[in-house]
């Protein structure tokens, strides 16, 4: 099992995506890019530390985060434990820049469902899979006029159009906040695709726990949540309106960081 490339290999091979398939069921459970020997790093690995040293790659000033969820650590030592060893794909090579690398490995993610990785790919959230009827919102709807807000945009999967309290559970929880930075908001605002699809406004952050919001599953306390209700009506009209307002460019949210802070 080739577990290095020699020097002249990894020349040509430039910028690569690659993908790791669980051999025990043929599952690909985790999309990556690089170059050199970074597909290699998790051969060994039995903690996020061992895979993520290194210069990590980066773009426009935007660093993706690796931990153990997003790397799933624990499925690699199950594998080994199994005295198996992990497939490795690389999908393509001798990409020949950063920028190429993350818009392939952003559509291999968007294709591959329940991958371990934490965070979606480059740009999904701008440019990722949308059925016809979002792509016509993004380049059709008004544009939503911001002034001296305190604001928190908050990008959150698709949901029932016609639920906002749905909504309102989908971004309360739980999310990499700064719970001092966030209880300055005066409110928060969904957003889908660039889209702002919901106003909200927060009455308390506080730290995702069972203790804090039992009524959700999920727990980290590296996370927060808020506990609040949907913002006033002319507020509603302001930033969403009937279907929602298109984001300005300058203020659309980078897929890694699915949280914003306006004037806070």
């Amino acid at each position: 099992m080739v577990e290095s490339f020699s020097a002249g290999v990894s020349e040509k091979l430039q910028y690569y995506v690659y993908r790791l398939i669980d051999p025990r069921n043929g599952e690909t459970f985790y999309v990556g890019k690089g170059r050199g020997n970074r597909i290699f790093q998790h051969l060994n690995a039995t903690k996020a530390v061992d895979v993520t040293s290194g210069s990590p790659l980066e773009i426009d000033g935007e660093e993706a985060p690796d931990d153990d969820a997003s790397l799933k650590v624990r499925r690699l030592n199950e594998i080994r434990k199994a005295n198996l060893n992990v497939v490795h794909i690389i999908h393509r090579h001798g990409i020949a820049d950063q920028k190429t690398a993350y818009e392939v490995e952003a559509a291999l993610i968007d294709a591959y469902s329940g991958l371990s990785n934490i965070s979606a790919g480059h740009h999904s959230n701008d440019r990722g899979p949308m059925h016809a009827q979002e792509i016509e919102d993004k380049y059709a709807l008004p544009e939503v006029v911001f002034s001296n807000e305190k604001l928190i945009l908050i990008n959150v999967n698709s949901f029932d159009h016609n639920s906002p309290q749905e909504l309102l559970n989908r971004v309360r929880y739980a999310w990499r906040v700064s719970r001092s930075r966030a209880s300055h908001a005066e409110y928060v605002l969904a957003v889908i695709h660039g889209i702002v699809c919901g106003a909200f406004v927060a009455e308390e952050w506080l730290a995702a726990t069972p203790e804090n919001f039992p009524e959700f599953d999920e727990t980290s306390t590296q996370r927060s949540g808020f506990r609040g209700h949907i913002a006033p009506e002319d507020v509603w009209d302001k930033y969403v309106g009937a279907r929602g307002k298109r984001l300005p460019d300058a203020d659309k949210l980078k897929s890694q960081n699915p949280v914003k802070y306006l004037g806070c």
